[in-house]
């Protein structure tokens, strides 16, 4: 494999810590509308899109009108009541710059809302980095499917085989493998390394792939090999 020329981040639990909240969120809104869900349950499923949260949590389609109103209320529950508390995670920032500097092509592969994920890329301190921005909106299927893969793709200009994508849940690992880019991904969400098993390389978040950076899959002309490396720490 030649060397990595783009990366392709997921938002939430990657570079911010925001994946209790969003959990939190969810069962606020579907108690709301009778469904009396444990965060436990929730929790999982945190990485995919409503779409895909939604029907296996209730039965309904996000697409009818009982489970679009909770979808939406799910989303000003969170944004009203947790988004305040979002921080980015550790090195978050720095990561993105020093990419940028190194000439890397950054995009965004996010199952957020177009508007929400403004907001969170201004939480992180770095929303002008970024060639493409790809939301929930620019894609019928949320991940695994890798539809926001390849609309974030669409901008960088490159095969995906010279693309990485940095995510922190087995759905963004199973959503680049499918978009044919290699998964790089981080234990932040909460997840352990079995569950990220695909990915090519895993670190506990953005600032331990920073401080490793020079041997990284992403490194300037970094020689891929096969199998997955684990950063220490």
């Amino acid at each position: 494999m030649g060397a990595i020329r783009a990366v392709i981040f997921d938002v939430d639990g990657t570079l911010v810590d925001s994946n209790d909240q969003h959990a939190r969120a969810w069962v606020e809104a579907l108690a709301e509308y009778g469904y009396k869900v444990p965060v436990e349950q929730v929790r999982p499923l945190i990485g995919m899109g409503g779409d895909k949260v939604l029907p296996i949590l209730t039965g309904l389609s996000a697409a009818e009108p009982k489970g679009k109103r909770i979808a939406e209320r799910r989303d000003a529950i969170f944004a009203d009541k947790y988004l305040p508390q979002v921080r980015p995670l550790p090195g978050a920032r720095d990561l993105l710059l020093g990419l940028k500097g190194d000439g890397l092509k950054l995009a965004v592969a996010s199952s957020s809302a177009k508007g929400l994920l403004k907001r969170l890329l201004n939480i992180v301190g770095a929303p002008d980095v970024f060639e493409k921005t790809a939301s929930g909106d620019d894609a019928e299927d949320s991940k695994p499917d890798p539809d926001i893969v390849h609309a974030a793709l669409e901008s960088l200009q490159g095969p995906p085989d010279a693309v990485a994508m940095i995510g922190d849940t087995p759905y963004d690992v199973e959503a680049a493998r499918r978009a044919k880019v290699r998964p790089i991904a981080f234990r932040s969400g909460g997840w352990k390394d079995e569950d990220l098993k695909g990915a090519i390389e895993i670190y506990d978040g953005p600032l331990d792939l920073l401080q490793h950076l020079d041997e990284s899959a992403i490194a300037p002309a970094a020689f891929q090999t096969s199998g997955v490396r684990r950063a220490r720490g």
